[in-house]
Formats: C-alpha cells, structure tokens, sequence
C-alpha cells in the first residue's frame, strides 16, 4: 500500500509539471506577445508613453477611419451572401433527396484549399479587364474595389458557413416535423417555426465566425481591393510600407474587435445550447418533392459550377504562355523562374506546413491530454482550457504584428526564433490552435477513465498507457489535427506575412509577390499546386481514416 501511495504521489507530482510546462509555453507564445502589441499602441517612435494620442491620430486621418466603415460593410455583405448559400447548400445535404450529395460536399470544401488571395486571383482571371467572362461579354463590372472583395470574402467564408449549418440540420427530431405535418402546416412554414429555432445558436455562431473571417482576412483585398481600403491592408500598409509599427499595433487591436466579440457570444451561445436530441426522438423521414429537390439540385450545381470553374480558369492561366495574348499550352509557368524565391518557396511551405503538423499535434494532444486525463489541480486545468480557446480570437495579422514585437525584442532570450523557420511554425500553431485542441479534447473524453485507473494500480507508467493505449485509440482525430494544421499552414498569409524571412519565402507569399509583379500565369501555377497538395493530403487522411475504422470493425467481429 505504501508503494502505491508514493507512487501515485510521485505521479501526481509528474502530471503537475507536465502541466506546468505546457502552461508555461502556451501563455508565452500567446499572452506574452498580445501585451506587447497592446503596449506598443500607447507608444510613440521614441518608445514614450502617449496614451490614446495614436488611436486620436488614427481617426482623424479621413483615409485610415474610412477602412473601418468598408470593412464593416464588405463583412456584412459577405457575411449574409455566406449564409444565404451555406444553409442553402447544408439544406440541400440533409434535407433533400437530391443525387450527388458526397460530390456536393467535398467540392464545398475547395476554397479551404487554397489562400484567399488565390480566390481573388481566380476571380481576376473570369472578371478581370481581360478575364474569361469579361471577354465574353457576361459581367459588365467593375471588379476591382467594393464588388470584388465581397465576391471573394464570400467565397472564403462560404464553407465555414456550410460546415456549421450542415452539422446542426444533420440531427433533426422528426416528430416536431411531423406534427407540423399533420397541423397541415406550409414549407415556409415549418420552416421558420420549426427549422430556424432548431439552429438558432447555429445561425448566431456562423454570423460571427464569418464576420469575423471577411473583417480580418488580408489576403483578397490585397489582390482586388485597388483602392477600397480595409483594415487588414492598412496593417500591411503601416508596417511592411511605412515600418509606422505604433500606428500597426493601434490597427491590430483594433482588428481584434469583432474576433472578442465573435469570441464572447460563441462562448455564451455554446453554454446555452446543450445540443442534444431528445431521447425519444424520431428519424426525420425526407419525402419525395420533384420540385424541392430540382431546385436545390440546381443551387448545389451552381455553386459547384463556380468553384469548378474558378479552378479551371486558374488552370487555363498557369498552363498559357501569357493570357490573355498568347494562349499556347506551356508548363514553363511551373519552373517558376522568373520569380524571387522560385519552386524553393513551394518546398519551403511543404517543411513549414509538415513541421507546423508534426509539432502542432504532439502539443495539441499532450495539452488536452493533460486538461482531461490530469486528476486534481482544477484552477490550472481550467487556466488551461481558458488559454486553448483564446487563439479564436486572435487574426493572423494580429498575430503576427505580436510576434514581432515579442520575439524581435533583444532583451528577449527567444530572440534567436525571429526571422527562421521556427517562429512561422509557432504562429502556425498558434493561429490554429483551439480548433485542434477542440478535437483532441472531445476525443479524450470518450475514452473510459478506467484505463488510466488500471494503468494506475498496476504500477505501469502513464507515458506508456499514453502511448500503447490513448494515443491508438485516438488515432483517426490525430490524423485530423495533423491534416487541419497542414492544409491551414500551406495557404495561411496573414499569420505569416510579417514573419517570413528573405532567405525563407513561403508559397502564399510568393504567390502575392508574383501577382505585384503582374506574373499571374506563375502565381496560378503555384496555386494550383497548393491546391493538388492540399487535396491530396486530405484524400489521403480519408483513406487512412477508413482504413483504420475497418481493421477495428474487423478486429471486433474477430472477437
């Protein structure tokens, strides 16, 4: 017995400086850097104290205060576009008896797949002055400016609209459905009565997930906004143009405005919605409706329609010699030799995107491990669980304005990070970290707590129970955490835009400098090739998963 009770001391013991460690790390990757943005926005060059004289300054310069009226109104617009066609589109998948939903569903997932920047580019090549439908005579636009970063912001913000909606309509009580039936109820509605009360916390969540996204993405009003200012190219402005990194920091904070807000009403939205289904609820039965299903058939293929073509056009630009004037097939355009950086900016996005999900899902999973499975010490656990959600309120240029302040400080003994490949990888993480933990930790509370009492009982160490039975039996949300860090760091710019190095480009960067230099037919070729690697890994992630899933089911009926 005493054994037992000095080795459950000593585990104790372990797990608290585990704890401790992650803990440590996470708050100085995270609040550490947040305090020196905050702090430099109340600075001035000389690193005086001046208090609020920089936000003043700020508003009353009319072309930096008018960003914030246009990014709130190309966010809106994107927003309800986003909405509109996501619910319409998870509508369409659970809801219909439409053919085709698995095709419907993962070409929803396209633009995931690429950088936002890539989604204007594309947008350039169909709408441009020289684009495909422009030439034809089909969209007598202007794209540049307003109508152009809405488009593209609603492309962006378009499946995480769907992915949210398709989750909260895949589970439906048919019983509520068919009383409405019976009451003789019409479409419309059953609709607003049944339907949107059901997802009311879903409709909220994706409103500001959405918003949130458009407010604060850089990389589409880089490449189309022309003149149409917005805070997140006021940031690059003000940084990478003029080095004003004070009047950086203000804007920084400033974009994290609605992130907060975002942030606050998920966390009160999410406590009050328990998201369960009623015990004694029934399967929602789909009945046949030609026209219903024609309909929303046709919205599916249009939206479909447009990714495809989205794709095809960048393809038609990274294939020609020069389009619009010379239309020749050529693969010159991938030697990417008339570029800074080169096919060496692709391989470098390859070992940045590998190491952010190799790193990224031995931290995320060890930390959750140690929130959930670590007995006692319930404020750390808790302090934990706060500091893994907070990155959702963080944007990537944000992030990255924070990193710079934080890591190129030379009283800083994590100064020697700065300017490698290390401090793009930690960003990486950083940026995408709640989602992750997210997936580890509701993975680690299935798994019974009885392995961990056995484990204990028996002597055994919790490393080894951690890596011969938690970390198997987690193995398909593993592979998920990697795939979403690796997909999220080969088109992330904004997290990056700041960080990377001369010695160091990364493919989404590239792609931006090439699209400067007026080279569209390089930038497409390198988007393609995001675009193949992302696709290719995700294919292989579901491979994996159902091979995984059949040598279990199988290793069952064996027994």
């Amino acid at each position: 017995m005493d054994k037992l009770r000095r080795y459950l001391t000593g585990l104790r013991v372990s797990q608290l400086l585990v704890l401790l460690l992650c803990l440590v790390m996470l708050t100085v990757v995270l609040i550490f850097p947040i305090f020196s943005l905050f702090s430099k926005a109340f600075l001035n060059k000389s690193g005086d104290f001046v208090g609020f004289a920089n936000y003043i300054k700020y508003f009353d310069t009319p072309a930096l205060s008018t960003s914030i009226i246009n990014t709130i109104d190309i966010s809106l617009w994107s927003t309800l576009f986003s909405m509109i066609l996501g619910f319409g589109y998870a509508f369409a998948l659970t809801r219909t008896r439409i053919k085709g939903k698995a095709f419907f569903k993962y070409t929803a997932l396209i633009p995931i797949f690429i950088p936002t920047l890539v989604h204007a580019l594309g947008l350039v090549y169909l709408f441009g002055k020289q684009g495909i439908l422009t030439r034809a005579g089909l969209f007598p636009f202007e794209l540049y400016g307003r109508l152009g970063i809405i488009i593209s912001e609603t492309i962006y913000t378009f499946p995480q609209a769907f992915l949210m909606f398709y989750v909260a309509l895949e589970f439906a009580d048919g019983r509520l459905y068919e009383a409405a039936e019976s009451m003789g109820a019409s479409h419309a509605r059953v609709l607003f009565r049944v339907t949107f009360p059901e997802i009311k916390y879903t409709i909220v969540s994706a409103f500001f997930v959405c918003f949130t996204l458009a407010f604060t993405d850089f990389g589409a009003p880089k490449v189309i906004g022309g003149s149409f200012n917005v805070l997140a190219t006021d940031v690059y402005k003000q940084v990478a143009g003029q080095f004003n990194f004070n009047m950086g920091a203000v804007v920084g904070t400033l974009l994290l405005i609605p992130a907060v807000a975002s942030f606050t009403v998920d966390r009160l939205v999410n406590s009050k919605n328990s998201g369960t289904i009623s015990a004694r609820a029934t399967q929602l039965t789909i009945k046949a409706s030609t026209g219903r299903d024609v309909f929303f058939f046709t919205l599916c293929s249009l939206v479909t329609g447009f990714f495809l073509v989205l794709i095809i056009a960048l393809a038609i630009g990274g294939l020609t010699e020069n389009y619009p004037y010379n239309l020749a097939f050529t693969l010159d355009n991938f030697s990417f030799n008339r570029s800074v950086g080169g096919m060496g900016a692709y391989t470098n996005s390859l070992k940045m995107a590998l190491a952010t999900a190799i790193f990224g899902t031995i931290f995320v999973f060890v930390y959750a491990y140690m929130i959930e499975k670590t007995a006692g010490f319930t404020l750390l656990r808790r302090f934990g669980k706060l500091l893994s959600v907070l990155p959702l309120a963080l944007p990537g240029m944000v992030i990255g304005i924070a990193f710079i302040f934080f890591f190129n400080s030379k009283t800083n003994p994590l100064n020697f990070v700065y300017g490698t490949m290390a401090i793009l990888v930690i960003a990486n993480i950083l940026h995408y970290f709640s989602v992750p933990f997210l997936t580890a930790s509701g993975c680690l509370k299935k798994l019974d707590r009885e392995y961990e009492s056995v484990s204990d009982s028996m002597n055994v160490p919790r490393w080894k129970m951690f890596i011969r039975v938690s970390v198997p039996l987690s193995l398909p949300a593993i592979l998920e955490i990697s795939m979403y860090f690796f997909v999220n760091a080969m088109v992330t710019v904004s997290a990056v835009v700041f960080l990377y190095s001369a010695n160091f480009k990364i493919a989404a960067i590239a792609i931006t400098h090439m699209e400067e230099a007026g080279d569209f037919g390089q930038a497409a070729a390198m988007s393609l090739l995001i675009l193949l690697m992302n696709v290719g890994v995700r294919i292989a992630y579901e491979a994996a998963v159902r091979l995984i899933k059949r040598r279990t089911n199988h290793q069952e009926v064996t027994v």
